[in-house]
């Protein structure tokens, strides 16, 4: 059986995850593939933990979230419910709204970037994806959407601090280039547009039989 792929979609507050995840859904199901989609942090116990944390209501520093997101990564990939490892292994494509790289372009503006990256790299269990989307937005454009979207910001979500992780998702993208499967998309475009440059992004991926 041909294992399922794990697509990643990753980009800045406010740069369309939400809805490109969904409109790549609908059409992975069209195709009559079996799929999935999920995000992080997870519905876990820990997942919840950091969900205060990025609300404001509990305080933690750059090092304990990234140790946080990380377990919540593993539970993510291993838990036998639904977890990410167990539908790639029966053939179900999984499509996941934020992953590893967004640890280390948010809390890798803070804490030691080679740690975060380590730690999360070097862990057996958490699974490599076989894309990874970046919708590029502008710093602006991302304000102006949370802006008009909801009424409570969270902890990243000021225009300074996503500047600085806008900057380092770049420096990631730079550190894995040729070892990693990232796809940078322009995304302060229409809906429409964008979808098709996804689409044909995973369109390619299914091709490839590497």
């Amino acid at each position: 059986m041909e294992k399922g792929k794990l697509i990643v979609f990753e980009g800045l507050d406010g740069s369309g995850k939400g809805t490109q995840t969904a409109l790549l859904l609908q059409y992975v199901q069209k195709l009559g593939r079996r799929v999935c989609l999920t995000a992080e942090p997870t519905a876990s116990s820990t997942g919840g933990i950091i969900r205060d944390a990025l609300g404001g209501f509990t305080k933690r520093d750059a090092y304990e979230l990234s140790a946080l997101f990380m377990a919540d990564r593993v539970f993510h990939n291993v838990n036998p419910k639904n977890g990410i490892k167990q539908y790639l292994e029966k053939g179900i494509d999984v499509i996941c709204d934020r992953y590893y790289y967004s640890s280390f372009a948010y809390q890798g503006i803070d804490a030691d970037l080679d740690w975060v990256m380590q730690i999360n790299l070097g862990c057996k269990e958490i699974t490599k994806p076989d894309l990874c989307i970046f919708l590029d937005v502008d710093i602006e454009s991302c304000d102006e959407r949370i802006d008009s979207s909801r009424l409570d910001r969270e902890i990243y979500e000021n225009k300074e601090t996503q500047k600085r992780i806008r900057e380092r998702f770049f420096e990631v993208f730079k550190r894995l280039s040729g070892s990693e499967n990232i796809k940078i998309v322009n995304a302060v475009r229409s809906i429409e547009e964008v979808s098709e440059d996804v689409i044909r992004i995973y369109d390619s991926l299914r091709q490839d039989k590497n």
